[in-house]
C-alpha cells in the first residue's frame, strides 16, 4: 500500500514539472551574401528576376528572399548583422531590412508582380496600414533595421576623386559599414519560412553591395523556455513597390491607426522608427520636427528626433561633397571646409543605423484601440522639394 502511494505521488510530481525545452544551439543565418542591390529600368517591364532564389522589385531597389529560420524552445537572443558597400552610387539613401508578416496573404511581392493593383484601392498612399480586399489582407512589413547609405564607401575608398578630400583628423577611409541591432523581440515574426527583404531607394546601375546575417544564441540556462510574445504591425510609410508614393501626408494629417485587442496585450511596448527626408536646404532632412504619439486620445510621447553627431561618420563618407564653414554656419568666419555629411539630420547621419524608440504601453485592456502620430510641422512635397517622412511602427506583448 505504501509503495503504490509513493508511487501515485511520483507519478504526480512528475506530472507537474513544466516540460524541458529542447536545446538546439546556436545559428547563424545567412539572408544576403554580397548581393548587389541597384536600380535597372528593364525591370519596369520585367519587375520580378529570380537570381539564386532572390526576387528584385520596384526596378531593382527591393530584393527579397524566403528564409528558414529554426523554431525555438529555449530562450535565444537575435542579432542582425548588415554590410555595406558603394558599388559604384555616390550618394546617401535610404534603406530598410524588413520583414514581410506571415499572416498576411497580400504581400508586396503580389504588388510587384501584378497579381494586386494598388491602383484599385483608390488611396494616395495605399499599403501603409492593413487594408482588406476581399478574402485578401494585407499587413505592413516591419522593419528589422533602418539604415542610411553613406556617401560612396568602399567603391570610392581608394579612388582618384577622393582622395584629397580626406580631412586630417580621419586616418584613412573606411571600407565598409557595419551595423548590428537586437531583434529578439521579433522573434514571433522571424519563425519557420519568411520573406526577408531590402529597399534601398538607389537611382543608379551600380547600386550597393550588401550582406545580412541573422546570428542566434541560445540560452545556457537550463530549462529557460522562450517567451511566448505576439508581434502586431501597425504602419509603415516606405516606400517599397513601384505603386507607392514617398509620404509627405504628415504635413496635411495625423496618421490614424485603429486596431482592436483581443485579449490583454500584457507588458505591451511600441516601437517607433521615424526618419525625416527632402534634401534641400530648408527641407524636413535638415530642420527639426517635433513629433506627437498618442493612445486611444492620450498623448504618451512627444519628443524632436534628431541626431546632431554626424561629423563622427566623416571616415565613412569619402564622396560627400564639401564647402567652406563660413557659408553654411552662422557667425562662421573660418575658411575649413564642412562636409554634406556633416551636418545634423532628422534622426538619422549618412552611414548610421536607426534605433526605435520603445515606449512602454502597460497592460492594453480588451477591446477597440486607436493611436494617432503626428508631425504637425512637416513640409508638402513640392516641385523639386521632396519631403517625406519614413515612419513605422508595431506593438510587441507578452502571451
Amino acid at each position: 500500500m505504501k509503495f503504490k502511494s509513493l508511487l501515485f505521488f511520483v507519478i504526480l510530481i512528475s506530472s507537474c514539472q513544466p516540460e524541458v525545452p529542447k536545446s538546439i544551439g546556436d545559428s547563424t543565418i545567412s539572408v544576403f551574401e554580397n548581393t548587389n542591390l541597384y536600380f535597372d529600368m528593364a525591370f519596369k517591364t520585367d519587375s520580378i528576376k529570380l537570381d539564386d532564389d532572390i526576387l528584385r522589385l520596384d526596378a531593382g531597389r527591393v530584393i527579397v528572399k524566403k528564409v528558414k529560420i529554426p523554431v525555438y524552445e529555449k530562450q535565444p537572443k537575435v542579432i542582425v548583422n548588415v554590410t555595406l558597400t558603394s558599388n559604384g552610387d555616390p550618394w546617401d539613401k535610404s534603406g530598410s531590412l524588413f520583414v514581410i508578416p506571415k499572416q498576411a496573404n497580400l504581400t508586396l511581392v503580389d504588388f510587384e508582380t501584378g497579381q494586386f493593383d494598388l491602383k484599385q484601392l483608390n488611396e494616395k498612399y495605399p499599403a501603409t496600414k492593413t487594408f482588406q480586399k476581399d478574402s485578401l489582407k494585407y499587413i505592413p512589413n516591419v522593419e528589422l533595421l533602418r539604415f542610411m547609405t553613406p556617401f560612396g564607401v568602399g567603391h570610392f575608398t581608394n579612388h582618384e576623386r577622393t582622395k584629397n578630400r580626406k580631412p586630417p583628423y580621419i586616418p584613412h577611409w573606411e571600407e565598409q559599414v557595419k551595423w548590428s541591432q537586437d531583434i529578439t523581440h521579433l522573434i514571433p515574426l522571424l519563425e519557420d519560412e519568411v520573406y526577408i527583404g531590402v529597399m534601398i531607394d538607389t537611382w543608379t546601375k551600380e547600386g550597393y553591395t550588401i550582406s545580412v546575417d541573422l546570428d542566434i544564441k541560445e540560452s545556457v540556462i537550463p530549462n529557460h523556455t522562450k517567451i511566448s510574445q505576439t508581434v502586431i504591425p501597425l504602419v509603415n510609410t516606405s516606400k517599397y513597390a513601384s505603386e507607392q508614393r514617398l509620404y509627405d501626408d504628415f504635413s496635411r494629417q495625423p496618421i490614424t491607426v485603429n486596431f482592436t485587442a483581443e485579449s490583454i496585450y500584457k507588458n505591451a511596448k511600441l516601437y517607433f522608427i521615424t526618419t525625416g527626408h527632402g534634401g534641400h536646404a530648408e527641407g524636413d532632412e535638415f530642420v527639426k520636427k517635433e513629433h506627437h504619439i498618442d493612445l486611444d486620445g492620450e498623448t504618451i510621447k512627444s519628443w524632436t528626433p534628431w541626431r546632431d553627431d554626424c561629423a563622427s561618420f566623416r571616415r565613412f563618407n569619402p564622396t560627400s561633397g564639401t564647402w567652406l564653414a563660413k557659408d553654411f554656419m552662422e557667425d562662421e568666419i573660418s575658411d575649413d571646409r564642412i562636409a554634406s555629411s556633416d551636418f545634423s539630420r532628422s534622426n538619422w547621419c549618412p552611414g548610421s543605423d536607426v534605433k526605435p524608440e520603445v515606449i512602454d504601453l502597460g497592460d492594453l485592456q480588451l477591446g477597440e484601440h486607436t493611436l494617432k502620430i503626428a508631425i504637425p510641422d512637416a513640409q508638402e512635397a513640392i516641385d523639386n522639394e521632396n519631403n517625406y517622412w519614413m515612419v513605422s511602427a508595431y506593438i510587441v506583448y507578452d502571451n
